[in-house]
């Protein structure tokens, strides 16, 4: 397989707006942090419902402020000038959630501009937005109904205020206002991914459009459901659906209980508009059901589910209901991918989503009568799409560029058209890493799936230190796309070859390769590790296996904490000059203890720590301290209640104690990740201090 070039077709290049027009200058440096914390972002293709018009979201960084807006621009997708996308929300707006009206005059959004986010619209052809919605409270999502006369609403509220928005909005100024700060809890979770329970829960009500009054009152639909919709930490209404007739509505919700923590069953409920009749649709199966979609008869019922309880990482199964009878079938049984959702063709005979595949992130189409999946959209990442009329709109990334917004044929033809532009357009002045995905023999003789980036200043014939990136999740990969928090573009940029390892656990290679790592956290992907990079370097001459650190976060900070005290030759020579180590687990007895959603340590782990002690201490980094020597970079966030600060204070004590040199670089904003585009600037500049310091560049 040749490395992977960006390749600008002439006749997409002149289809492209002006914003992204001069791609002459030549490429005189690499890709870094500031580049790609301070660039522009484009998402949410949304298509009016002929598809003649494409809206999609612009997100650009004020330096100055370390804040990011998002404004709204549309392209008129019928005509064949070279116009470029014009905005359409107001001038100094920040705005989110694009959707159009049914008959595509209008689009609804959100914004924070009346000083809480509330609902606006405004006609496509101009005017001034208009704001619809004006409650006591933020409105924290909205989806329209199929006639576009109702509008399901959001609401983080106070559940014995039940549908009395004004009760819920008191309740949090009495506790603003009181002096006393301490909480009392009598059950999980106690916070949550980075916030703390204040009582409050996600509740969705619905009202009605059309009148020129403000929205200020709704009903409550989740009444009787005890549970957050949207879930959190980060839910969203795709798992709300409204019926074709708008007199019921589904929605996926787990129930908010003392099990809550060690639960990952999900159900779909059903609902009538009024708020009442509350019905569990899925009760037989205690794992995950989500992303309901009615059909457009209103008699079937489309959902993704798993089928074993507590575990997160299980395959999501296409599924069919029959309403009437409750009769459900798996569309494609015979399709090993996890689908991420569900959006009907137009005459109902396929579903469309993407999935995770062999380090590619593709759009799938699936043939519902005979679950034939063909695959529509690859090469790279899908990230989000659209479909109506005859058209497909979607944004895809790839290692070498952020999301780009494209317009295709329903069957994903040749002839596509970009809307926005590449990385590349943006920053012609950079030169890229070129890549591709390489193979070898892992653990149990399976075959597993690496990529190999060069830097920038590529020569050949001349060997370049290596930066060996080992992805989190542990069910997750680093594949052909594009990331703002962990991308290989940054490391090339630097003059730094890239090793990535797909190891076992790693998805879009089979369920049973992503249940591998399940209670083997530390010996089947460390020898894909191992052999991945001894692979990588006889296929790569130019890899410097003699000048390599390696870095991880969340399972790959586990993953660096545990070749920390595992990974030596017989000599007892370490294959690393540094490591680098974010908010990794390091005494795994404790976080098992300590973190927030007990189901996942307690699945990958082979049971609760106390029914299973041996498991959580199995693959225990804590336990290997008297090995350690490598010099270690460990990064934390005070927020991160996934893997709590105190496991990297842990390991930045043992790692001085022992007289390993060492830093600990403390985030007291940020959670499990690294947000703020001078804190992620902050985070690279020590990140390669500390490989400069050990291998050079």
């Amino acid at each position: 397989m040749k490395l992977r070039y960006v390749i600008l077709p002439l006749a997409l290049a002149l289809s492209l707006p002006a914003m992204a027009a001069n791609t002459a200058k030549p490429a005189t440096r690499g890709f870094e942090v500031r580049d790609m914390a301070y660039m522009d972002r484009y998402s949410s293709p949304t298509l009016s419902p002929d598809g003649r018009v494409l809206v999609f979201a612009k997100r650009v960084v004020n330096k100055d402020t370390n804040k990011s807006s998002t404004s709204l621009w549309m392209r008129n997708l019928a005509t064949r000038d070279h116009t470029p996308p014009r905005q359409v929300s107001p001038e100094g707006w920040n705005v989110n959630s694009p959707a159009f009206s049914t008959d595509g005059q209008s689009l609804y959004f959100m914004s924070g501009k009346s000083g809480s986010m509330q609902l606006y619209s405004i006609a496509l052809n101009g005017g001034e937005a208009r704001q619809l919605t004006d409650f006591v409270l933020d409105v924290d999502g909205y989806k329209l109904s199929p006639d576009g006369k109702q509008v399901a609403l959001a609401f983080a509220v106070f559940p014995e205020c039940k549908a009395d928005l004004v009760c819920s909005k008191k309740k949090l100024d009495d506790v603003a206002a009181r002096k006393a700060t301490g909480v009392v809890f009598d059950h999980l979770f106690i916070r949550h991914w980075d916030t703390w329970a204040d009582g409050r829960l996600n509740r969705v009500f619905a009202a009605k459009l059309g009148g020129q009054a403000k929205l200020t009152s709704a009903t409550l639909l989740s009444g009787d459901i005890t549970g957050d919709i949207p879930s959190k930490p980060f839910g969203d209404l795709s798992d709300f659906a409204w019926s074709p007739d708008g007199k019921q509505v589904a929605m996926s919700v787990r129930q908010s209980n003392h099990e809550e923590p060690w639960s990952t069953n999900f159900d779909i409920w059903l609902v009538n508009a009024d708020g009442k009749g509350a019905r569990n649709l899925t009760a037989a199966n205690k794992a995950w059901d989500a992303g309901p979609v009615f059909s457009s008869n209103g008699k079937t019922m489309y959902y993704r589910a798993m089928k074993r309880p507590g575990f997160e990482a299980d395959r999501f199964a296409l599924m069919a209901m029959d309403l009437a009878t409750g009769k459900t079938r798996e569309i494609a049984p015979d399709w090993d991918s996890s689908a991420d959702g569900i959006t009907l063709s137009q005459d109902g005979k396929r579903i469309y989503t993407t999935a995770q595949n062999m380090g590619e992130h593709p759009l799938f189409s699936v043939e519902i009568a005979t679950g034939k999946a063909t695959q529509v959209i690859g090469d790279g990442s899908i990230s989000a799409f659209d479909i109506a009329g005859s058209t497909l709109a979607f944004s895809r990334n790839t290692m070498q560029t952020g999301d780009v917004l494209t317009v295709t044929g329903l069957e994903g033809d040749d002839n596509q058209r970009m809307i926005t532009p590449t990385a590349q357009q943006m920053l012609p002045g950079v030169a890229w890493g070129e890549y591709e995905q390489f193979e070898f023999k892992g653990w149990n003789n399976d075959t597993v799936h690496g990529y190999v980036v060069k830097p920038w200043n590529y020569k050949p014939g001349k060997k370049y230190p290596v930066a060996f990136l080992i992805h989190g999740g542990p069910q997750g990969s680093f594949g052909d796309g594009w990331s703002y928090r962990w991308n290989p573009q940054t490391y090339a940029g630097q003059g730094y070859a890239v090793v990535m390892i797909d190891f076992h656990g790693s998805t879009g290679y089979g369920q049973a390769f992503t249940d591998a790592i399940s209670q083997h956290w530390g010996d089947r992907p460390l020898e894909d590790l191992q052999k991945g990079w001894d692979a990588a370097q006889k296929k790569y001459a130019f890899l410097d296996g003699g000048k390599a650190c390696a870095l991880g976060a969340s399972y790959g900070g586990f993953m660096i904490n545990w070749i920390e005290g595992n990974w030596y030759d017989k000599a007892g020579n370490a294959p690393f000059k540094c490591l680098v180590s974010h908010d990794g687990v390091f005494e795994n007895h404790a976080m098992s203890y300590a973190t927030e959603e007990l189901w996942f340590s307690e699945w990958e782990n082979g049971g609760t720590p106390y029914d299973n002690p041996q498991g959580h201490q199995q693959f225990n980094p804590s336990n290997h301290v008297a090995n350690f020597k490598v010099p270690m970079l460990v990064v934390h966030g005070q927020q991160d209640f996934r893997i709590p600060v105190e496991q990297g204070i842990a390991l930045f004590s043992a790692l001085q104690r022992k007289g390993v040199p060492s830093k600990f670089l403390y985030f007291p904003d940020e959670n499990h990740w690294v947000l703020k585009p001078q804190n992620s600037v902050q985070w690279h500049d020590n990140v390669n201090a500390w490989l400069k310091q050990y291998i050079g560049q």
